[in-house]
C-alpha cells in the first residue's frame, strides 16, 4: 500500500516536473527523484509521457510556427518557447564537432549563435538583423553539456529591440549577452532606429 502511494505521488510530481521543464533527460529525472533510470522510463510509459526527443519535437513544432524572422534550420539549438516581443527559451546539446579537438571545450561561436538566433527569433518581423552585441563568456563549456538559453526583451524603440540572453549549464551561468536587433522594412539599406536620418 505504501509503495503504491509513493508511486502515485512520484507520478504526480513527474508530470508536474516535465510540464515545467520538458527537456529533462531520463537520467536527470532519475537523480531528481532518487530512483533508477529504468523506473523513470517505466513511469513515463505508464503515464504515456513521450521520451525527451519526442517532447522537444512537439514543443518545437508549436513554437517554430510563430517565428517569422528565421527559418527553422537557421535557429541554433531547439527553440522551446517564444513569446514574441517578450521572451524565449532554447536548448543546445553540445557535441564533439562543436569543440576544439585537444581540449573538448566548445567553441564560443556556437554559444554566441544560439543566443543571437534566440534574440532574433523574438522579433515579429520578416527581416531582423543584429546591430550590436555585448557578450561575456563566464566559463568554458565542455562537450556533452546542455546549454539552456533564456532571452528577454528589455526595451523596444521603433524597430530597435534590446534583448538580454543568459545561457546556463544546469544552474550555472556560462554566457551573458545583450543584443541590439533591428526589424528591417523592405528596401532598408541601413541598420538604424526608426526616424533617424542618415549618419
Amino acid at each position: 500500500m505504501a509503495d503504491s502511494l509513493a508511486r502515485l505521488e512520484r507520478h504526480r510530481r513527474l508530470v508536474e516536473t516535465i510540464q515545467e521543464n520538458p527537456f529533462f533527460t531520463d537520467e536527470e529525472l532519475a537523480r531528481h527523484f532518487s530512483v533508477s533510470v529504468q523506473t523513470i522510463r517505466l513511469d513515463r510509459m505508464t503515464l504515456r509521457i513521450p521520451e525527451l526527443r519526442e517532447r522537444l519535437r512537439e514543443v518545437a513544432g508549436r513554437t517554430y510556427s510563430q517565428v517569422k524572422s528565421l527559418g527553422s534550420r537557421e535557429i541554433v539549438g531547439e527553440l522551446l518557447d517564444v513569446q514574441l516581443g517578450q521572451s524565449g527559451l532554447s536548448v543546445l546539446e553540445t557535441t564533439s564537432d562543436m569543440a576544439f579537438e585537444r581540449t573538448g571545450v566548445v567553441r564560443g561561436h556556437h554559444i554566441f549563435a544560439q543566443a543571437d538566433s534566440l534574440a532574433i527569433a523574438l522579433v515579429d518581423a520578416d527581416t531582423v538583423l543584429t546591430g550590436l552585441a555585448n557578450v561575456k563568456y563566464r566559463r568554458p563549456v565542455r562537450v556533452g553539456e546542455k546549454l539552456v538559453a533564456k532571452a528577454e526583451v528589455l526595451r523596444r524603440k521603433g524597430n530597435k529591440f534590446v534583448v538580454l540572453v543568459t545561457t546556463r549549464v544546469a544552474r550555472e551561468n556560462v554566457f551573458r549577452g545583450k543584443f541590439v536587433v533591428f526589424a528591417l522594412n523592405a528596401g532598408d539599406t541601413e541598420i538604424r532606429p526608426e526616424g533617424d536620418g542618415p549618419h
